[in-house]
């Protein structure tokens, strides 16, 4: 028994194809061509191309891929804005908005064709209503928020420990940080979550973290669970993944 599982993606089509082919290497390898390939979210912003990864993933799950595919925080923000104009969040604590550059609304809004800039909201609201197809919407819109297997739970920001899985909070499961990545007691699942970018995909005892930055261009960590067992996937193999020793 295993599953994969991959880290925030933010408009890298070509290094989320490059992902794919590792996890495909290693199914081979092992001869397991049916596990299922966990997505934890973040499908938009800041990378050159949301609009194609949103096409590849849409077109892999018609067509029958063991795909699972986590909602993030960015996904909400760039439905949200594209639906109703909505381009802040209360989550954002100094105030940015989606077409901040430190966000990357405007990345995904270019991959379909649309200019913008931060504080031209209406213009780009209008703008994008037109060009960005409503499936692209949907499709987004109605991805889970939370997926369980064998004792781990895939989650895109993480989970409040205080509160039991079924009463928690969409906003604290595609945003939280506080009260969670300081938090090292037990929980009844193994997390895996993406969200809070580091050097390394790194084990901290409850939960694992693989945002290692691609919508900085930095890598794009590809995460094997078997029996139990967790290790990175690698262009060249399986290696270790790193432990938190605090």
């Amino acid at each position: 028994m295993r599953i994969y599982a991959i880290g925030d993606i933010h408009g890298q089509l070509d290094m989320l194809k490059a992902a794919h082919a590792r996890i495909e290497a290693d199914k081979a390898r092992v001869g397991d061509a049916d596990a299922q390939i966990v997505h934890l979210g973040d499908y938009t912003d800041r990378g050159p191309d949301s609009r194609g990864v949103i096409q590849y993933l849409k077109d892999g799950v018609e067509r029958g891929e063991p795909w699972v595919l986590i909602r993030g925080n960015h996904d909400r923000m760039f439905t949200r804005f594209a639906r109703f104009g909505i381009a802040h969040d209360e989550r954002i604590k100094s105030g940015l908005s989606w077409l901040d550059p430190r966000l990357g609304g405007q990345t995904t809004l270019a991959s379909y064709g649309v200019e913008s800039e931060d504080g031209a909201f209406e213009v780009a609201h209008m703008r994008a209503k037109k060009a960005v197809p409503d499936d692209h919407l949907t499709f987004l819109e109605t991805l889970p928020l939370t997926y369980e297997w064998e004792g781990y739970l895939f989650v895109h920001a993480g989970v409040n420990p205080k509160v039991a899985l079924a009463d928690q909070d969409e906003d604290d499961l595609i945003w939280i940080r506080e009260g969670w990545l300081d938090y090292h007691g037990k929980l009844p699942f193994m997390v895996v979550h993406g969200h809070t970018a580091i050097d390394a995909p790194t084990h901290f005892g409850n939960r694992i973290d693989i945002d290692t930055g691609a919508g900085y261009g930095r890598p794009m960590t590809t995460l094997v669970i078997e029996n139990g067992h967790e290790e990175v996937v690698t262009p060249t193999g399986r290696a270790p993944l790193e432990h938190d020793k605090a």
